[in-house]
């Protein structure tokens, strides 16, 4: 289990080293009070006697070991020992969190150092209980409790921390100005900067200058690698293990954040000559010419020498993540899912031949939002979905927003969603039912997503007055003053498409029911695909396209996802809130162009899957949709009314209110919207 809470600092200033702190000392209260809990029943449990029953050696020792005196559990082995574990534990959790055990037998003492400490304990008494023919006591909730503290340990669950790489280049640039080694970092090419921080990597001496005061951001980004240090010491090292690369479009990004660790002592020794890394460097490529620099970035970072032996003496893992949100905006939903998937390919076929040389194995890490504009849409088909040879047994994924609390905060749902998630990695690691996909559906695809990619530009990068459309028909402005964010909605203080982040872009399009990001550019693919000088040519197009929806899972999954963003949008309902828009000429020109290539696209899909209506093979998912958007629809119009009357300047608290109220009525009726 991971995430980054405390630990995600890109565009948003306010995360630093104490937040870092704060979030993982939370986190360890929680699975540490679950800890003493558990024991303390377990106490109540097991009240087998010395006088009826003979223990192990080791039981004996540990029971003796117990600060536990109390004459009424002399010859309760068990008791004695589960009193002396709760002690440590709650001695731990006074020292790693500051705070005190609810209940006391004994006084807390002998904290352990390690969860592996605590865990050794418990499998002591596990062996006593089975060799006593006892294992259904052990079974009943022991066996858990002990699963639970190999899975969670004392940090309950991994925080991975993030930053752009502009920010890391910043502080470099500080920090190599000040110690005389390059005044101007920055302007280097990056031959020059790979040549420059290659060398430093090699060299055991630190970058920072003793009583030279640097600035507030340059301590505070440094601060972040030196809390890590720390908090690994402190928690156990699964506490933070991902370093993640925001915007990675370089090998020098990738070696930057290595540097920034050697300054802390997060890596030991120098490049060349056995160091190692605590931290995973992961990557993070987000846009289409990311994906697309991708492989080849990866393939110039292994071939620098050093790295390959620094990544396999740290581990041997290599964690890439792809960003489904930012190549969807700059690319459109088809563009983005295409160029992720020959993205995945290559790095596998990379991964492949370092996998057997040096054992170093690529886990891929998907950053799906909730959205099908965002890589929503169901886990299990997206797993089985996935190139051949890409998941092979482990596989990381995103959960975000409302989609935590509809999937995990019921006990039971939550268990069936991470059942599978665990079938389709199995699925899709031992059965493989993914087979390569052949050359004409290769070739067809990447058609398609050209063309796609041009009509979903045309629209959003290319036609004046769109960004104007989009603010107007859209209430972004007003979710970007909601607090449900972790960063600001926009990079820049602008209205510039390309600024602004893509989780209020995708909100935003749900809200107003056009659902944009999810299906735009399709519809004109598939037309330009089936565009034929004769009847025979484009009878042959369209039954390759229907071809590849029955036998590609990659493409049926695509498809089927657009289906259902389609099946959300309501172009009567996006059409009302098109009328916000005060430029009449653009409203019309805006709102014409998505209306028609709506209905291109549902003619698209009703050639390619053959069917004449949305959802037809998920009923399930069809009756629900038909039950609650009667709900939400009256919100829609309030929700237009009220943005209306804002925006004219009646800046009203109950205004405010209802317009907040409305958009968090519309998401939870919507779903999976961010």
């Amino acid at each position: 289990m991971g995430q980054w809470i405390g630990g995600d600092r890109d565009g948003n200033p306010n995360v630093n080293e104490s937040t870092l702190e704060y979030a993982i000392t939370r986190q360890a209260e929680m699975v540490l009070r679950h800890y003493l809990t558990e024991v303390h029943h377990l106490g109540r449990e097991l009240s087998l006697s010395a006088l009826l029953l003979k223990f192990p050696k080791k039981m004996q020792e540990l029971a003796g070991a117990s600060p536990d005196t109390n004459e009424h559990r002399q010859d309760e082995p068990y008791r004695r020992a589960l009193t002396g574990i709760y002690s440590r534990l709650a001695a731990t959790l006074k020292v790693l969190t500051h705070t005190d055990a609810a209940r006391h037998a004994v006084a807390p003492q002998n904290p352990y150092t390690y969860a592996e400490e605590f865990l050794a304990d418990l499998k002591v008494i596990e062996a006593s209980l089975i060799s006593q023919g006892a294992k259904a006591l052990s079974d009943r909730r022991l066996r858990g409790l002990m699963r639970t503290v190999q899975v969670f340990g004392f940090h309950l669950a991994t925080v991975d921390l993030r930053q752009s790489s502009d920010m890391h280049e910043t502080v470099l640039a500080e920090l190599l100005n000040v110690a005389s080694i390059e005044v101007n970092y920055s302007s280097l090419s990056e031959a020059q900067k790979r040549e420059l921080l290659l060398s430093l990597l090699k060299d055991p001496r630190s970058l920072r200058v003793n009583d030279h005061r640097y600035s507030d951001f340059a301590v505070s980004e440094i601060g972040i690698f030196e809390m890590a240090k720390k908090l690994r010491h402190r928690f156990g090292k699964e506490a933070i293990r991902h370093y993640i690369i925001s915007h990675t479009e370089t090998v020098s990004d990738l070696l930057e954040v290595l540097l920034l660790q050697k300054e802390v002592g997060l890596m030991r020794g120098v490049l060349g000559k056995k160091a190692t890394a605590d931290l995973i460097v992961v990557p993070l490529f987000e846009t289409i010419e990311d994906l697309r620099n991708a492989a080849p970035i990866m393939r110039d970072f292994y071939g620098l020498p050093g790295i390959l032996d620094l990544v396999k003496k740290s581990g041997a893992e290599q964690d890439i993540m792809l960003g489904y949100s930012d190549s969807n905006k700059d690319g459109g939903i088809v563009t983005s899912n295409w160029e992720l998937y020959c993205a995945e390919i290559a790095l596998v076929q990379i991964f492949e031949v370092l996998e057997k040389s040096a054992g170093v194995k690529l886990r891929l890490f998907h950053g799906r939002g909730g959205t099908v504009g965002r890589g929503g849409g169901p886990s299990y088909d997206a797993i089985l979905a996935q190139p051949p040879g890409t998941v092979r047994g482990q596989i990381r994924l995103t959960e975000q927003g409302e989609v935590i609390g509809s999937k995990y905060a019921n006990p039971e749902i939550g268990r069936r969603n991470l059942e599978t998630l665990v079938a389709a990695t199995l699925e899709a690691t031992l059965l493989n039912p993914t087979k390569p996909a052949t050359k004409a559906f290769l070739e067809a695809a990447a058609k398609l997503s050209q063309a796609s990619m041009d009509a979903y530009r045309g629209l959003v990068y290319e036609t004046p007055g769109f960004a104007e459309f989009f603010f107007d028909a859209t209430p972004v402005r007003e979710i970007a003053k909601l607090n449900i964010g972790s960063r600001p909605s926009s990079r820049k203080a602008s209205q510039k498409i390309e600024d602004l982040r893509a989780i209020p872009w995708g909100f935003s399009w749900g809200q107003c029911r056009m659902t944009l990001p999810g299906w735009y550019g399709f519809g004109s693919a598939v037309e330009s695909f089936l565009n034929q000088p004769t009847a025979a040519n484009k009878k042959t197009a369209l039954s390759l396209l229907q071809k590849m929806y029955k036998e590609w899972p990659f493409f049926r999954t695509l498809l089927s996802n657009m289906d259902m963003a389609l099946a959300k949008s309501d172009l009567a309902l996006a059409s009302r809130y098109s009328e916000l828009v005060p430029d009449l000429k653009l409203r019309k020109k805006i709102f014409g162009a998505i209306e028609s290539e709506w209905n291109k696209t549902v003619n698209a899909l009703n050639l390619v899957t053959g069917e004449k209506v949305r959802l037809a093979k998920n009923p399930a998912l069809a009756r629900s949709i038909r039950n609650r958007f009667p709900y939400i629809d009256p919100l829609h119009h309030l929700q237009i009314e009220l943005v209306r009357r804002y925006r004219s300047g009646k800046h009203d608290e109950r205004v405010q209110r209802g317009i907040h109220i409305a958009i968090n009525g519309i998401a939870a009726g919507l779903r999976n919207t961010g």
